[in-house]
């Protein structure tokens, strides 16, 4: 009886085995375990030299940077940097707004959009320093 037993297990186990070493679907394998979500305190993806080319994190409130008489809050942020490690964009999310700066090639070249508290802007600064900011 028992050496019966033994031999339908080895046979399950043999079958499971197969069936999971057998590719399916229209590419012919099986398509990797993706998860739902990822969970994590910042992200950061490299280029192939290590070097960080985009992140996205949580900046917690700052004490010594104050807004309006207050410590600046917890803000979201999105870094997409160049080659050189400068942050050509960043997108700032926060209790009391959002922020959005573009930069050009050389500095001070940028655009920034700026929606903060109640009050809203694009600023234009050209590398030669002249500005242009727009308020409604």
């Amino acid at each position: 009886m028992t050496t019966q037993v033994l031999a339908l297990l080895t046979a399950i186990n043999l079958g499971v085995l197969s069936y999971q070493a057998v590719p399916y679907g229209q590419s012919g394998s099986r398509p990797a375990a993706v998860p739902d979500v990822i969970r994590a305190h910042s992200l950061e993806i490299v280029d192939q030299h290590g070097r960080v080319r985009a992140s996205l994190s949580v900046q917690p409130e700052d004490p010594k940077v104050l807004w309006k008489g207050k410590p600046y809050p917890e803000t979201v942020l999105l870094r997409l940097i160049s080659e050189e490690g400068r942050p050509n964009v960043k997108l700032g999310a926060s209790k009391i707004g959002a922020a959005l700066l573009i930069g050009g090639e050389s500095n001070p070249t940028y655009v920034q959009v700026l929606a903060e508290g109640a009050e809203t802007s694009v600023k234009l600064i050209n590398t030669d320093g002249r500005e242009r900011v727009i308020r409604p």
